[in-house]
């Protein structure tokens, strides 16, 4: 999967990709430090044992699309920005089709940000899911290799 931009915080972390946001079928198409938008095509390797898109998928939306956003907004600070709290509601199910994913930024202070995040059918346009992260600012150095990919 590519990306449209490839950025790396001051340690050397790229904050658009990891290989598990890559396994969900996650692609940014536009990062700012104060919204994010993506896109994931959904289909049956999404599904539960029921057949719907199992909702650990829009969990992983909420907290990677707001993590991206919240870290590139602090990067010139050394920092990076780590989910200390998720909370996703899983609205309707769907079991396939492309659904657009968009994080915008509620509070950014200098210790903690707060971000809202939207899962929506591009088919019809209907709020699938729709979850809120609270993340931490924390310095980028000494993070352990297995938090991103290094450059």
């Amino acid at each position: 999967m590519t990306h449209p931009r490839t950025e790396t915080s001051p340690a050397g972390f790229d904050v658009f990709c990891s290989a598990f946001v890559e396994s969900a079928g996650l692609a940014f198409t536009e990062v700012t430090g104060t919204r994010v938008r993506g896109e994931i095509q959904l289909g049956p390797e999404h599904h539960t044992p029921i057949g719907a898109v199992h909702g650990g998928v829009y969990t992983t939306a909420v907290e990677s699309a707001a993590t991206v956003g919240a870290s590139a907004a602090i990067a010139d600070l050394g920092q990076v920005a780590v989910g200390v709290a998720n909370n996703t509601d899983f609205l309707r199910p769907i079991t396939a089709g492309t659904v657009q994913v968009l994080a915008e930024a509620i509070q950014q202070g200098r210790s903690q940000q707060l971000w809202q995040v939207a899962v929506t059918s591009v088919d019809n346009g209907k709020l699938i899911a729709r979850g809120q992260l609270r993340l931490a600012n924390v310095p980028a150095t000494g993070l352990p290799n297995t938090l991103g990919k290094q450059s």
